[in-house]
C-alpha cells in the first residue's frame, strides 16, 4: 500500500474510533445535565492534554471544562462527584437511582442509535450480505449477486492444465448454477475429489467456454482440489421504505450476535486455560489451539487501527460505514455486560448494594472499579501485543 494512503488510512481509522466513543461519552454528558447533573469536563482524546478551555454557557451546562488530549482513542466525560456516596448538590452521587440508570446507559442508547443510523443507510445504499437469514423486509427488498472470480491460479494445479486464469468468471461447476457462491465452491470441488468435473467460465467478453477439469485427490491437495483461490463481491440488498426498519432490525440481530460470539471466546478462553494444566500432552495441544482462536479473533485498537480500518477506507464508503456501525453496536453491547469499569459493570454495582440496602462507599466503588480497569487494561497491553504480532507476520 503507498504510504500516503496508509497514514490518511490510519488517520481516518482513528477518527472513526475516536467518535463513535465521543458519541458514547456525549450521550452520558446530555443526559447528566438534563438530570440536573454537573459536567465538570468533556474530553476527546486521553490525557495528557493537550489544550483545555472553560466555557461559561455551553450546550452541557455552565463552566464545563472543554480538553483535547494526545492519545487519540477515545473520549471521556467528567461529572460533578462521580462516586455513589458523594451528596454535594448537583453530583452524580446525590442524583436518584432512576436518574443514575439513566446517565449511565445513556452512552450505549447513542452507540446504537449511531448503528441503526449507520445500518439505515447502508440498506438504503446497499449493504452485503453479513450473516444468514440477515434481517430485510422482502417486499422492500432487491438483491445483486456478484459473480464468482478466480483470483490467483496455482503452478501445476488442474485449473491450470484446463488454462483456468486470473479474473476468469465462474459460471457453473457440474453444470451447477448456483455454483456462482464462494461459500460452496470449495464443498463442490471437495465432493468430486479426484474425479473429472465441467466447468463453464467466461474471460472478458469473450463468449462462455466449457472445460473437463480432473481434480486433486486428498493427498495432493494442498493447494486445493481446482488449485485456484476465489474472489467474489458479496451478494448486495437495497431497500427503500423500509430501510430505518431494517436498520432497527439488523442491530438487533447483530447485538445479539455479538452477545453469542462473546459467549464463544469466553468458553475458548476458559477452556484453553483450563486445558494447559492438564497433564496430557493431546489436551494441552488441543487447549493451545483454544487459546489461539481465541486469540485469532480478537482485535484492540492497534488490530482495528492498522489491521482492518485501513482496507476499509480505501475500499470506499460501504465498507467504512459497515465497520462503523457494528464498532458502534460492538460498544453498546460491551458496556452492558456487568464488566467492573465500563458502564454495565457501574450500574450492576450500584444495583446491588441498592438491594442490599447497604452504603456503597467510595473506598468500595474505587476498588472494586479499579480493580475491573486494571484487569482491562492488562487485556488491552495483551490484545494490542497480539495485534502487533500479527502485523509483522
Amino acid at each position: 500500500m503507498d504510504t500516503v494512503i496508509f497514514v490518511l488510512s490510519v488517520v481516518a481509522g482513528l477518527f472513526i474510533l475516536v467518535l463513535l466513543v465521543v458519541v458514547h461519552e456525549l450521550g452520558h454528558a446530555i443526559v447528566a445535565r438534563r438530570n440536573g447533573v454537573k459536567v465538570d469536563e468533556f474530553g476527546i482524546g486521553f490525557p495528557p492534554t493537550a489544550k483545555k478551555w472553560t466555557v461559561k454557557k455551553s450546550f452541557l451546562g455552565d463552566n464545563v471544562v472543554y480538553s483535547l488530549n494526545w492519545l487519540p482513542i477515545g473520549g471521556f466525560v467528567s461529572l460533578h462527584g462521580e462516586t455513589s456516596d458523594d451528596k454535594r448538590p448537583h453530583s452524580f452521587g446525590a442524583a436518584s437511582f432512576w436518574s443514575k440508570t439513566k446517565i449511565i446507559f445513556a452512552g450505549v442508547a447513542m452507540n446504537w442509535l449511531s448503528a441503526i443510523v449507520l445500518f439505515t443507510i447502508l440498506a438504503w445504499i446497499g449493504m452485503p450480505k453479513l450473516i444468514d437469514n440477515q434481517f430485510t423486509i422482502a417486499s422492500d427488498t432487491s438483491e445483486t449477486k456478484h459473480p464468482l472470480t478466480v483470483r490467483t491460479v496455482s503452478d501445476g494445479s488442474p485449473a491450470q492444465r484446463a488454462g483456468l486464469q486470473p479474473g476468469d468468471v465462474i459460471r457453473s461447476i457440474n453444470e451447477q448454477p448456483s455454483m456462482a457462491d464462494i461459500m460452496k465452491a470449495p464443498k463442490l470441488t471437495k465432493e468430486f475429489a479426484g474425479k473429472m468435473i465441467t466447468l463453464e467460465y467466461v474471460r472478458g467478453n469473450e463468449a462462455p467456454k466449457t472445460v473437463n477439469v480432473m481434480l486433486n485427490t486428498p493427498d495432493k491437495a494442498q493447494q486445493g482440489y481446482l488449485g485456484v483461490a476465489f474472489s467474489q463481491d458479496q451478494t448486495t440488498r437495497r431497500s427503500t421504505w423500509s430501510a430505518p426498519i431494517v436498520g432497527v432490525g439488523l442491530t438487533g440481530q447483530l447485538s445479539w450476535e455479538t452477545l453469542k460470539g462473546l459467549g464463544g471466546l469466553l468458553g475458548k478462553l476458559g477452556s484453553g486455560i483450563a486445558g494447559q494444566l492438564n497433564l496430557s500432552g493431546g489436551e494441552r495441544a488441543k487447549a493451545s489451539q483454544q487459546l489461539g482462536d481465541a486469540g485469532n479473533s480478537v482485535a484492540g485498537p492497534v488490530g482495528i487501527v492498522f489491521g482492518l480500518l485501513p482496507g476499509a477506507v480505501t475500499a470506499g464508503i460501504v465498507p467504512i460505514l459497515l465497520i462503523s456501525a457494528v464498532l458502534s453496536l460492538t460498544l453498546a453491547v460491551m458496556n452492558i455486560l456487568p464488566i467492573p469499569a465500563l458502564d454495565g459493570g457501574r450500574w450492576y454495582l450500584m444495583a446491588i448494594y441498592k438491594l442490599m440496602k447497604k452504603p456503597l462507599t467510595k473506598e468500595t466503588e474505587e476498588r472494586i472499579v479499579g480493580t475491573g480497569m486494571l484487569v482491562i487494561m492488562g487485556l488491552v497491553v495483551l490484545i494490542t501485543i497480539a495485534d502487533v504480532t500479527k502485523l509483522f507476520r
